[in-house]
């Protein structure tokens, strides 16, 4: 059973912002280009991005590790300068985001995601409270576990989805007094508010408790978080037992939603592959034919042409379409007929898996066809993922960026539920939850001394 609690965070005090919340937030680290890092950077001297994605020291290679003491040290002078500030009690932070999906024209109704910021207890995935549904990668974890010691924080919120077909929890987060507002740059507005009567706090930490939690995104932080606590532990042994029963670091903070929204927008993420010694379209689709369909589209088609068959196509069975720089395009669809146990690569994996468009694209295109395999899909030696279909196929047909682009269908929230409860994870990059959660927030620290205030369940 999930067992949550609300934080005692600390947060910027909106009281010492020029530019208020918005100029001191950021998109969470791993999506920052080197371009976006320097523009948030200089919206605000203390904007969380130097935090989350630190510069080394004066001299050093921008690889080097002197980023890690270096966010430390900037951490511990906002916190000391009264930039950042501890809250008097705790709460949970409702969060709302409303938005009108990229693509989508002015007038058509804005879509408000509604969720709360919440600590999380740790718990390893063997024991099956928290659900991973992508593969996580070594380098990242790596870059994250040297953050989490040199600031002793969780900088950045997971995004967790829970279940509440009925919509029991609605009530009790409509208590929250709001406390700031702003907008950024994409268009999406944001809202924070304080949940902090006594009976909407235990109402929602019992709610919660009926669930297991899935990882909508954060999987690195998360399994950070997980061995960061491990390694405090001998640290809380030495603090008594309320350091080792609730102690700061036992918790993770999360931004928790409802996962039987039926709003929750996914979008996908595409497959660019590159740097293959050799590649031949007519070879792909000829041999992917021994698993899919292959319906060749006018050469050029646009993004919104190409992505809309795909999502006709979808209805059939899993698809997507992959297109050449020369500007040949060819939808594919999983055929009917084909034995996928007997499947050289695709027999591999387990039958939940094989019912997703991504599992079939990396296991029965990218390896089978194009022979790169698990480990170097991993390792990214092949693959980018890019996230806008239009600009990537251009760069495609008009740089030569690339040999082949693949253009996915969004993975279905039940579908990632279904693989995740079936203790199975999807390839990395298999699902992109908009928009994506701000951190600078609020931030937990993860100090085995401080205990977290829980909340005892009726």
């Amino acid at each position: 059973m999930a067992e949550i609690a609300p934080l005692t965070p600390l947060r910027y005090d909106l009281a010492r912002l020029k530019g208020g919340l918005g100029a001191v937030v950021s998109p969470p680290y791993d999506v920052i280009s080197p371009e976006q890092r320097a523009e948030l950077a200089a919206r605000d001297p203390r904007n969380v991005v130097r935090l989350i994605l630190p510069e080394p020291k004066d001299g050093e290679a921008a690889n080097g590790e002197s980023k890690y003491a270096n966010a430390g040290e900037i951490f511990a002078r906002w916190r000391s300068e009264g930039a950042l500030v501890r809250d008097d009690e705790p709460a949970f932070y409702r969060y709302d985001q409303t938005f009108r999906p990229p693509g989508q024209s002015a007038g058509a109704p804005a879509i408000r995601r509604r969720g709360f910021l919440a600590l999380v207890r740790l718990a390893p995935f063997s024991d099956r409270i928290v659900l991973p549904h992508e593969r996580t990668l070594s380098g990242p974890k790596e870059d994250r576990l040297k953050l989490f010691r040199s600031t002793r924080a969780n900088l950045s919120p997971g995004f967790m989805l829970y279940r509440d077909a009925r919509g029991a929890l609605d009530a009790p987060l409509e208590t929250g007094e709001t406390f700031a507002e702003f907008s950024t740059p994409d268009g999406v507005q944001h809202a924070l508010a304080k949940v902090r009567a006594p009976a909407a706090v235990r109402a929602i930490v019992e709610g919660v408790a009926r669930s297991t939690l899935l990882i909508a995104d954060g999987h690195h932080r998360y399994e950070t978080a997980v061995r960061y606590s491990q390694e405090q532990g001998a640290a809380a042994a030495s603090l008594g037992a309320a350091a080792q029963a609730a102690g700061e670091h036992l918790y993770f903070m999360t931004f928790l939603v409802n996962g039987d929204d039926p709003d929750l927008v996914v979008f996908p993420t595409h497959r660019y592959v590159h740097s293959l010694p050799s590649f031949s379209f007519d070879d792909l689709t000829a041999r992917a034919r021994a698993v899919f369909s292959v319906d060749e589209l006018e050469p050029g088609a646009a993004a919104d042409v190409i992505l809309e068959r795909v999502r006709a196509a979808g209805h059939k069975g899993p698809s997507m379409a992959a297109a050449a720089g020369d500007g040949r395009v060819a939808v594919l669809t999983l055929r009917g007929d084909v034995d996928l146990a007997a499947h050289p690569t695709l027999g591999r994996q387990p039958p939940v898996l094989r019912r997703t468009d991504v599992a079939l694209l990396h296991a029965g295109i990218l390896e089978s066809v194009l022979g790169i395999t698990p480990a170097a899909q991993a390792a990214k030696t092949n693959l980018w993922y890019p996230q806008d279909a239009a600009q990537s196929l251009r760069e495609l047909r008009a740089d030569h960026r690339g040999q082949a682009l693949f253009l996915m269908n969004a993975t279905p929230v039940a579908q990632v539920r279904e693989v995740a409860e079936a203790g199975e994870v999807m390839p990395q990059k298999s699902t992109f939850f908009y928009p994506k959660v701000l951190t600078g927030l609020a931030i937990h620290t993860l100090e085995p001394g401080r205990s977290v205030a829980r909340v005892v369940r009726g």
